[in-house]
């Protein structure tokens, strides 16, 4: 088994460059994996898929609307919808669904972003393998379990320094902030952009559900709120992540997933 490539790890970190101002997405593991390998942990026994190379991404099927006001989980409403893509991409249904609800949440309530499910499926992947990283899982509530916490922010190996921003109540470290959840957030930026999205009353950085729908606003907040574009996607997942590698890999994720490619 190959080392794990939560997006982020010390390339992300160095990459910082206003820890106070932008959030920070470290993953677990200090170490740089070509993008191939990035999604899956290991080295995939196939050549490389022939996917798109367009900016923005493609935006794959287009998610159903659905009732983003109905009680509980709205993302189960995605379920006939995410099932072939997920039988397709080998990403969890569960995590399928949350995209798909983000994307809708937002073409409702914000249609001038225009972002696509596939980003936030490529931001996933890249960062924690949609919530697999490490051995998690993701329940049928969205909630991935154990929970993913990356390294110490404490300007060791290679890590940007950055001191408690939340005095531990999200992460439980009241020295150093980690990043948190599947969409590896700092507590400081769950705390602007942090969203329900599950419908059990809390925002939750560990949940899937809440956290592709607070990726999605945040995405389209740095990206000018348009993301139809692409100088305003490559800005946006600039500011998520500031590395043009990193914005690379999220790219051909989000492409391979366009034309329901397991990438």
């Amino acid at each position: 088994m190959a080392r794990s490539t939560v997006a982020g790890g010390a390339r992300a970190a160095r990459a910082v460059t206003n820890a106070r101002r932008r959030r920070r997405l470290v993953g677990p593991a200090a170490v740089m994996i070509v993008a191939v390998t990035a999604s899956c942990g290991m080295q995939m026994p196939w050549d490389k898929p022939d996917i798109p190379d367009g900016l923005p991404p493609g935006v794959g099927v287009q998610q159903p609307y659905i009732d983003i006001n109905a009680p509980g989980r709205t993302a189960e409403l995605m379920r006939e919808w995410a099932t072939p893509i997920s039988d397709a991409t080998s990403i969890p249904l569960v995590s399928v669904e949350a995209y798909g609800n983000a994307a809708e949440i937002q073409r409702q309530q914000h249609p001038e972003c225009g972002i696509g499910w596939t980003t936030l499926a490529g931001i996933a992947a890249v960062e924690t393998k949609h919530g697999r990283h490490g051995g998690s899982g993701v329940d049928a509530n969205g909630d991935v379990r154990p929970k993913i916490r990356g390294p110490q922010l404490d300007g060791t190996n290679g890590n940007r320094e950055i001191l408690d921003t939340d005095g531990g109540r999200l992460d439980g470290d009241r020295k150093y902030d980690r990043a948190m959840g599947p969409f590896q957030f700092i507590p400081e930026t769950w705390l602007r952009y942090g969203v329900d999205a599950n419908g059990d009353g809390r925002a939750d950085p560990d949940n899937i559900d809440d956290a592709a729908l607070s990726a999605a606003r945040y995405l389209c907040a740095y990206a000018g709120g348009d993301m139809t574009t692409a100088e305003g996607w490559e800005q946006g997942v600039h500011a998520y992540n500031n590395s043009t590698q990193y914005v690379l890999d999220v790219r051909n994720h989000a492409n391979a997933y366009s034309v329901n490619v397991r990438y």
